[in-house]
């Protein structure tokens, strides 16, 4: 007798991805029927300011629309669809839930423990593009290319920009700090070494690797890493504990002239705060790629500010993690289907 999976996409982790993964590992002994969602052409609800289903985020679409799509289904392997209290609820027969994320935010976790449904995620599955994407964001903040690219769309040769004065750093003489020391922070410290830049890492949950304390890496206080870096990088998760902790306090404490990276989560910072230390010139700059609110209202201050670089939430957008993510979510199907513990239970 097939399992029945139900299999809730969209247009960056596409549905047809999961299906063949999961057809190549588990054969055709599956009942596979899959749902394409518009996110990213869509917006997706955040809900970190108030959620209209019991505190999830990150999420995209109805519960009615999904409970019926989902039906008799055993297993669910999804990208964004919400799974609340009150669907599990209409949801008798559902046993598996596999998140194509790092975290399931979308799923009411209490809830699922509650009704017995396992649910598993897939952690890693960026982080090889997150980290690439914050070295470029590094470089082009310090290296000016951000500026020398915005001025020159704009008709004006910066040849000021070759000056002593106002010209940029190299990270081989620079000190950069690392908050957060996961699947991405830990990789963006491999990639710094090739730079020879010092490295500082803030995370108190965490100990450093053997090799990165071997090569230099120094584990930290938050406030030690803020008074000594040159660049601060953000990598941790979203808690009560981190939100907002980037803010005037934090930056107060952040050496003059020094950069800030965000492509962690916008709830992070307090961007009213950032918006004052970048006008005031106390930070050298930043580069944001997530916000509080997304998409970021077309009046927002941070907008008209010469020294932040923004990007629309794009870091972890890679093929390849879209690749890595259907991978590990088919080996967890598969895994549940014959009985074996799972790899990422959450």
């Amino acid at each position: 007798m097939s399992r029945s999976i139900a299999i809730v996409g969209d247009r960056f982790m596409l549905p047809s991805v999961f299906a063949d993964h999961i057809t190549a590992a588990c054969g055709n002994g599956v009942d596979i029927r899959i749902l394409e969602q518009p996110w990213p052409d869509e917006p997706m609800e955040h809900g970190y300011a108030g959620s209209k289903l019991d505190g999830l985020k990150e999420f995209m679409g109805q519960p009615d629309d999904i409970v019926a799509f989902i039906g008799e289904a055993e297993l669910l392997v999804t990208h964004l669809a919400p799974i609340s209290r009150s669907m599990l609820e209409r949801l008798p027969k559902l046993k598996f839930v596999a998140v194509s994320r790092g975290g399931p935010v979308n799923i009411d976790m209490q809830a699922a423990r509650d009704h017995n449904v396992l649910v598993v995620n897939t952690p890693g599955r960026n982080a090889s593009a997150v980290a690439e994407f914050t070295i470029g964001a590094i470089l082009a903040e310090t290296r000016l290319i951000r500026s020398g690219h915005e001025a020159l769309r704009g008709g004006e040769w910066r040849g000021d920009l070759y000056r002593a004065d106002r010209t940029g750093r190299e990270l081989g003489e620079m000190t950069v700090g690392i908050i957060g020391y996961g699947a991405i922070g830990s990789r963006v410290v491999k990639l710094l070494k090739a730079f020879g830049c010092k490295i500082l890492v803030a995370d108190p949950y965490v100990q450093l690797s053997a090799a990165d304390r071997n090569d230099g890496v120094e584990h930290v206080a938050l406030g030690e890493l803020l008074a000594r870096a040159d660049i601060v990088t953000l990598h941790a998760r979203v808690t009560a504990e981190t939100t907002g902790f980037i803010g005037r306090e934090a930056l107060a404490r952040i050496r003059q002239g020094a950069f800030l990276i965000n492509t962690a989560r916008g709830p992070l910072v307090d961007y009213a705060a950032l918006h004052d230390a970048l006008a005031s010139g106390h930070l050298g700059g930043a580069m944001l790629d997530t916000f509080a609110v997304e998409p970021v209202p077309a009046d927002w201050p941070l907008l008209q500010l010469p020294n932040v670089t923004l990007t629309p939430h794009i870091a972890g957008a890679s093929v390849r993690t879209v690749t890595v993510a259907a991978e590990q979510a088919a080996e967890e199907v598969r895994r549940f289907l014959a009985g074996e513990p799972p790899l990422n239970p959450c």
